[in-house]
C-alpha cells in the first residue's frame, strides 16, 4: 500500500486549477496504485504558522528541556515532517501567486526543512535526509511560463526544485496548466494539461 501527500495551497476552493490537476495526478497515482491512501493537508483551510521568535527558539531548545508551550509550537512541523517521511508521493499544488508560490506554501516549507531533521551537513555540506520519493508539482499559471518571454519570472519550480532536493527530494515532476487568463488559451489549457498527466507513466 502506498501513501500520497497531497498539498493544498490555492486559495480558490473549487475554481482552483491546481487543485484540479493535483487531483488529475491523484488519480492517475490510485489507477497505478489502487490501494493507496490519500492524505490533504489544505493550506489554506489549515495553514502553518508563519515562522516566529518564540517557534525558532523552540526549534533551537533540546527535546528533553522543552517546555509545553515549546511542545505545542514544535507539534506542527513535526506533524507535517512526519506527513512527508510517511509519504511515498508527494503531490503540490502551485498557483503563481506574484510571480512565486503562495505564502502558506512558504510557510509549510519553512516548518519541513530542519536541520538534523530533514537536513544536515556533513564534511561543511548539505544532505537531505528525506529520500526515496516522489514529487509532483502541480502548477497553475494565467499566463505562459514555461517558455518563451515570461520564463524567467517563474521564481516557483526553480525554488521548489531546489529547496525539496535540499532535503533529499530529488525526483520531482512538474505538470503545467497555464494560459487561464489568455483568451485563445484558456478554453484548452486544462485538457490539455491533463493530456500531459496521462501520457505519463506513473
Amino acid at each position: 500500500m502506498k501513501k500520497i501527500l497531497n498539498i493544498v495551497s490555492s486559495a480558490k476552493g473549487n475554481n482552483s486549477y491546481s487543485i484540479k490537476l493535483s487531483n488529475a495526478i491523484i488519480d492517475k497515482l490510485l489507477a497505478a496504485y489502487p490501494d493507496s491512501q490519500v492524505k490533504t493537508h489544505d493550506l489554506t483551510a489549515n495553514p502553518l504558522p508563519h515562522l516566529f521568535e518564540d517557534q525558532v527558539a523552540a526549534f533551537y531548545t533540546p527535546a528533553e528541556q522543552r517546555t509545553d508551550d515549546h511542545k505545542k509550537l514544535v507539534s506542527y512541523s513535526d506533524q507535517a515532517i512526519q506527513d512527508l517521511k510517511e509519504a511515498d508521493f508527494v503531490v503540490i499544488g502551485v498557483p503563481l501567486y506574484n510571480f512565486n508560490i503562495p505564502s502558506s506554501l512558504k510557510s509549510w516549507i519553512d516548518n519541513i526543512v530542519r536541520h538534523n531533521i530533514t537536513f544536515k551537513y556533513e564534511n561543511g555540506a548539505p544532505q537531505g535526509m528525506v529520500v526515496n520519493k516522489k514529487v509532483y508539482l502541480a502548477m497553475a499559471t494565467g499566463g505562459i511560463y514555461s517558455e518563451g518571454p515570461m520564463k524567467p519570472y517563474d521564481f516557483a519550480e526553480p525554488f521548489l526544485r531546489f529547496i525539496l532536493s535540499f532535503i533529499g527530494l530529488n525526483d520531482i515532476t512538474t505538470f503545467r496548466v497555464e494560459g487561464t487568463a489568455i483568451p485563445d488559451l484558456a478554453n484548452a489549457a486544462f485538457p490539455k494539461a491533463v493530456e500531459t498527466v496521462n501520457e505519463h507513466v506513473f
